[in-house]
């Protein structure tokens, strides 16, 4: 007789609300795997992004420090090539430029083409 009492005190749940109960659950699974593949594929995407731009700051870092030794390469040479001699020698050699009191006689080697 325990056992009747027991079974009326329990609601008893038509099919009707089970169905409701089980497509309800069904469908807040299906939610939350959608959302567990967006995050998933958020994160790779960003840890891929975060892949190549530690590349390019390195490739940028690489380039950097090339542009300062060849920066200061460059200041080392204008401080060499500032004296009046070492301009006075590029004058002459480079650009066949003479002083003042001077002939200037370039001799041409190269033979004359032939027509």
């Amino acid at each position: 007789m325990a056992d009747k009492k027991k079974k009326n005190l329990q609601p008893h749940k038509s099919r009707k609300e089970l169905r409701k109960t089980g497509f309800y659950y069904s469908f807040l699974t299906i939610v939350l795997l959608f959302c567990l593949i967006q995050i998933g594929f958020s994160a790779i995407l960003n840890i891929s992004k975060i892949i190549a731009y530690k590349a390019k700051i390195i490739t940028l870092k690489r380039t950097l420090n090339e542009a300062e030794e060849k920066n200061k390469n460059l200041k080392d040479e204008i401080k060499a090539y500032s004296t009046t001699q070492n301009l006075e020698g590029i004058a002459r050699n480079t650009l066949k430029m003479a002083g003042e009191d001077e002939v200037l006689i370039i001799i041409n080697n190269n033979p004359p083409e032939k027509k």
